[in-house]
């Protein structure tokens, strides 16, 4: 709060949105008048574009743009070469490039118009989206004007005004992800044989069809790099960053579809029998729609408040009235802060999603009498949550987000120094990487069981992960390799979503090569679109572990004798037998083995209210 709050304070978004003068006025806006800068404070709602005097002669004193900027209400689409043409054209479209203190009438009367005015002949320019700017076209303007404007913005401006010019396509990408995540949804509702082999032939041609595709473009802007943009340099090296991590992970999808095809069948029953427990409950399908639109809101609020990092700086008024701002540091380096902030929050939020699905897959199981279905089991979920598990979920989002951000700053720090590491020091982060990334993955497995045998239990998240370890560790033999293959299949159609909005987003971004940084905002839209996916067909892997938890809890605590009935139906017993007949054990000798007297029973979770 304190972060937003500063920032919002200190920020002007308004400025990298809307692009400013050099007076302190921010074009499209109404200005609040600065103290000493007697041309601030204008209403400039119908100049929206910012216009600079000196276009074709941009030079940069003190790390700053020493040209002076105006707002104008529209860019000279012809070539003026003389004041009478830039006084006609202001006569014309309203639009004044001279300084704002002369008025048009004065264009070529006032003695010092030519300090005041444009230098001649000014070159024609259009309104470019990236900051409203008016870009010269003349091609030997255009080089110069693009080299120091761009190149003069530090990497986070020009990050967020890629984000910002692209916000649109991004919002698109955003919507074509989230159809696909439907389409994928009903996808596994009726899932077969068929169809997972078809979605593994696409998986492989979609990876196959990116990687050839990031590979093209990469040689395409090496070989045409003809200015020396800040802009082009960061989209070939993000473009080659994409290709070399595309590749490697068709690579290990491919060798791992190799490894698991044996286990398809298996695989299809046990995501048919999810699909069944789903039917029970059908509303579990629209648990990802809240979940979706709480972290769209929590995104775009996040967004907003990095924008405002971004701009953070305090106004100085300089000689001539003009208006420079001094970027605050201490708080324009907090977006480290931010960024974990967004990883754990977005984390608590898919949390309570698989928190909400597992205790209503437990109520529906753990009932004895199907014509007494439980009474809307998904709201009493979500109100134990509300009530009494918010910090059971905000420990096990903590512990996923205390992993992942190391993990990223080995990245990161092995990326800057790349050219400078020794072998034992390049072994050292590897090493270090992978043990994390196991560390990772290891996390994110227990986690979803412990948070079933929360909803299960009701105990607490450590209680809740021993239980679920001890459990699954016990009948590992029969579940882990088929539990593993259904959320294989799964994560393939995440990435089927992703790799097809990756493609699209690379058809729209590739149309702006200069003067964006669509590399970025191609990788923030890639996020967005694996977590919308993830969001939406997580519920089938929340559903298929919570099952297979209250199986290995009715296991435990029931051996099928008229005493201690199992609460699974015939449908799940057939199932059960079939997998314990693959790995020649029956479930009888099952049960047995694996109840352990000394350790607490699993026990349907009594449902209350607050």
């Amino acid at each position: 709060m304190f972060i937003t709050g500063s920032s919002v304070a200190a920020g002007a978004t308004g400025r990298l949105l809307f692009g400013h003068d050099s007076f302190g006025n921010v074009c499209g806006r109404k200005n609040s008048p600065i103290e000493g800068a007697p041309l601030s404070g204008q209403d400039m709602t119908l100049k929206k574009h910012v216009f600079f005097m000196d276009s074709c002669h941009l030079d940069v004193r003190d790390g700053r743009l020493g040209s002076t900027a105006l707002c104008v209400a529209s860019c000279p689409e012809e070539q003026l070469h003389t004041l009478d043409e830039v006084q006609l054209f202001a006569n014309n479209t309203g639009s004044f490039l001279c300084v704002y203190s002369l008025s048009p009438a004065n264009y070529t009367q006032n003695p010092g118009a030519a300090s005041l005015c444009p230098r001649l002949p000014v070159p024609p320019s259009k309104s470019f989206p990236l900051f409203n700017r008016c870009v010269p076209q003349t091609p030997e303007c255009y080089s110069l004007f693009g080299f120091v404007l761009i190149n003069d913005a530090d990497a986070l401006q020009r990050a967020l005004g890629g984000i910002m010019s692209g916000r649109n396509t991004i919002l698109g990408l955003c919507v074509l992800a989230l159809a696909l995540s439907l389409a994928m949804m009903l996808t596994f509702r009726v899932v077969t044989r068929l169809l997972v082999h078809t979605l593994v032939a696409l998986v492989t041609v979609g990876l196959l069809f990116v990687c050839g595709v990031l590979w093209w473009l990469y040689y395409d802007y090496s070989a045409d790099l003809s200015v020396a943009l800040d802009t082009e340099r960061d989209n070939v090296t993000c473009l080659l960053g994409f290709a070399v991590v595309a590749t490697v992970l068709t690579a290990v999808l491919l060798v791992l579809i190799f490894i698991l095809r044996r286990r398809t069948k298996l695989a299809v029953e046990l995501l048919q029998v999810t699909n069944k427990a789903i039917s029970r409950c059908p509303f579990l399908l629209l648990q990802p729609l809240w979940t979706c639109a709480v972290l769209l809101l929590f995104w775009a609020l996040w967004v907003a408040v990095l924008l405002s990092l971004g701009t953070a700086g305090a106004a100085q008024v300089t000689a001539g009235g003009r208006v420079e701002y001094q970027p605050l540091s201490g708080l324009r380096y907090m977006w480290g802060y931010h960024l974990l902030s967004l990883v754990w929050t977005s984390n608590f939020i898919l949390a309570c999603q698989q928190m909400a699905v597992a205790g209503a897959v437990a109520a529906c199981y753990f009932n004895r009498n199907e014509q007494d279905p439980p009474h809307r089991p998904i709201l009493s979920s979500l109100s134990i949550l509300l009530c009494y598990h918010q910090g059971t979920v905000a420990k096990g989002s903590l512990l996923i987000t205390v992993v992942r951000v190391p993990r990223a700053a080995l990245m990161f720090i092995s990326r800057a120094l790349k050219d400078k590491r020794s072998a034992w020091s390049r072994c050292l982060l590897r090493c270090c990487s992978c043990c994390l990334c196991c560390l990772d993955t290891h996390l994110r497995h227990l986690h979803q069981n412990a948070y079933a045998a929360t909803a299960i239990n009701g105990t607490e998240f450590c209680t809740s992960a021993k239980d679920a370890l001890r459990l699954l560790s016990e009948n590992s033999s029969r579940f882990t390799s088929v539990n593993c293959f259904g959320d294989f299949i799964i994560f393939l159609g995440k990435v089927l979503v992703a790799c097809l909005t990756v493609f699209g987003g690379l058809m729209a971004f590739n149309y702006h090569r200069t003067l964006q940084v669509w590399a970025v905002p191609l990788l923030l839209a890639a996020a967005l679109a694996y977590l919308v996916a993830h969001s939406f067909l997580s519920v089938f892997e929340t559903v298929l572990g919570a099952l297979l938890l209250c199986l290995a809890a009715d296991l435990h605590t029931n051996d099928g004798s008229p005493g201690k009935p199992y609460f699974m139906d015939h449908e799940l017993l057939s199932f059960v037998k079939r997998m314990n007949r693959s790995h020649r054990k029956g479930p009888q000798g099952a049960g047995g083995s694996t109840r352990n007297q000394e350790g607490t029973e699993l026990q349907p979770v009594v449902r209350s209210t607050c």
